[in-house]
């Protein structure tokens, strides 16, 4: 997918008179495209509409106007696009627990290795994630992930990691809007 250019930003005052047409679409768009694995590992999958809709949330919440910050938010969201069979995601770890969280984030340091999207021949496909993201005595509980699908929906999505073994199938639609994804 080609990045989201500056032309396709519109200022937020602009933004926030079309916000009650487009968001309900894009909320549409997000929803075939989160995957909730287990009850605590949600994957949000990107793609030009949701990155776009994400600098114009954040410009609008922020009350950005500054060209360099506008441009800081576009290089920040675009790096979630990708081409050549690719998808990026988030990975939101979901643990409502404040201290349990932060028990699970240090003992989960290797999880982001763990990690797996099984193509429909049963392939297992790791993805790839800044090591910057990991700190040294914890994982942050937000991870930014690049699958190299070959340019196949995934079946499934899952977590391999000590004692923490979960997968999700994803449903035909789900597979159908990251196919449409990485046709696109």
């Amino acid at each position: 997918m080609r990045p989201v250019e500056r032309s396709e930003i519109v200022d937020y005052q602009t933004y926030e008179d079309s916000r009650p047409k487009s968001r309900p679409l894009v909320i549409a768009a997000k929803a075939s495209r989160r995957i909730m694995v287990g009850e605590t590992f949600v994957f949000l999958f990107e793609n030009r509409d949701t990155v776009r809709y994400q600098v114009q949330e954040m410009m609008r919440t922020e009350k950005i106007v500054r060209e360099a910050d506008i441009q800081h938010e576009l290089d920040t969201y675009n790096e979630l696009l990708h081409e050549g069979g690719k998808l990026g995601c988030a990975l939101l770890i979901s643990i409502d627990d404040r201290e349990e969280r932060q028990a699970k984030l240090q003992g989960w340091l290797g999880l982001l290795d763990g990690i797996y999207a099984t193509l429909p021949d049963g392939d297992r496909v790791h993805p790839s994630y800044d090591p910057a993201q990991v700190g040294d005595t914890a994982l942050s509980a937000v991870q930014y992930l690049t699958f190299d699908l070959r340019g196949t929906a995934p079946t499934a999505i899952g977590v391999d990691h000590g004692d923490v073994q979960v997968e999700a199938q994803l449903s035909e639609e789900q597979r159908a809007a990251l196919q449409a994804d990485l046709d696109g």
